[in-house]
């Protein structure tokens, strides 16, 4: 395979790039960072030249910005990739979804690949989201074998954005279980939720089983969230959560935060979201059942390993802890 991967610089690409390359496969990874704008033609036909597939990672995430902006990355980015890639005769497009594409705002238990797109969104990531994700199952074909990957919070050494923001806010006493705290949720460990991509890649060719299609992939077993993140937590010496905001109370402060964000236009990001307190009281839960059986893939590393790995490396990064 010789693939180029958008967003290969970051935290799931570069893992995707050296999966890929461990295996003997010629990987390119591009981003901003070498000079590559997917929304541009020029700089990104350039870079996709000469490949045979294109691994679609590069997104805006985030739960609060300017609508353009998700709309821009998020929507155009991928409708130019798939030009490119139809102009070029690239004949494999692996795209990172997100399961917010499924997200109503209620529970989701082991929930399957049948889970509808919702009628209305809490936040433009995951609405932008959506509509990439159709766009790039709807170019499936003849020609172009497509397929869309679902991960579920991504985490594990290396980790950006995720456990190192909880941390601080944990160690500064600034984060609360929203709800009941007994949510399970579905965990993505990096190693993973990449191993699922190269899975896919090599399975993938137009009229494959899993061509055309979006699959869930995470760890085998979901966690009860608020306690795994009190262990990670314990084992770095950072303080418990325990204090408790009902989720009610939590949605409500979203919508006044929301509100006040937008009229004022106040730098950064509201404390609190609609589509925040909804993901962090509501369970999420998945059926790895078609990921195995279409992608014949399965998570290589348990739950247990992936936690202590990720607290061995939060512990070598030197992130907030406590003491």
């Amino acid at each position: 395979m010789n693939a180029l991967v958008t967003g290969g610089h970051g935290f799931l690409g570069a893992e995707i790039v050296r999966q890929l390359r461990a295996a003997g496969h010629t990987a390119t990874p591009v981003s901003r960072q070498s000079g590559v704008d997917i929304v541009e033609p020029g700089s990104l036909r350039a870079a996709m030249t000469g490949h045979d597939t294109v691994f679609h990672v590069a997104a805006l995430a985030g739960v609060w910005g300017r609508r353009q902006d998700f709309e821009r990355t998020n929507i155009e980015g991928t409708r130019s990739v798939l030009t490119a890639c139809r102009d070029l005769g690239i004949t494999r497009i692996i795209y990172t979804s997100s399961p917010s594409v499924t997200f109503d705002g209620h529970d989701h238990t082991n929930a399957g690949n049948d889970l509808p797109y919702p009628t209305s969104w809490l936040a433009d990531y995951p609405r932008t989201k959506a509509e990439a994700e159709r766009l790039v199952l709807a170019a499936n074909s003849a020609q172009i074998a497509t397929v869309a990957l679902r991960p579920h919070l991504i985490y594990g050494p290396g980790d950006p954005h995720l456990l190192p923001r909880l941390l601080a806010r944990a160690r500064a006493g600034r984060l609360r279980i929203v709800g009941e705290g007994q949510n399970l949720v579905s965990l993505s460990f990096v190693e993973n939720a990449a191993s699922a991509h190269v899975a896919a890649a090599l399975g993938l060719s137009p009229g494959a089983p899993c061509a055309g299609k979006a699959y869930f992939v995470n760890d085998a077993e979901p966690v009860r969230v608020w306690d795994w993140l009190n262990e990670v937590f314990a084992a770095l010496g950072v303080p418990s959560v325990t204090r408790r905001v009902p989720a009610g109370v939590a949605y409500g402060a979203g919508v006044l935060l929301e509100g006040a964000w937008s009229i004022f236009g106040l730098d950064g990001e509201p404390p609190m979201t609609r589509f925040v307190a909804k993901q962090l009281s509501t369970s999420h839960t998945y059926d790895l059942g078609p990921a195995r059986d279409d992608l014949g893939w399965t998570p290589a590393v348990d739950g247990r390993e992936a936690q202590r790995r990720t607290i061995e490396a939060l512990r070598a990064s030197g992130a907030p802890t406590g003491g």
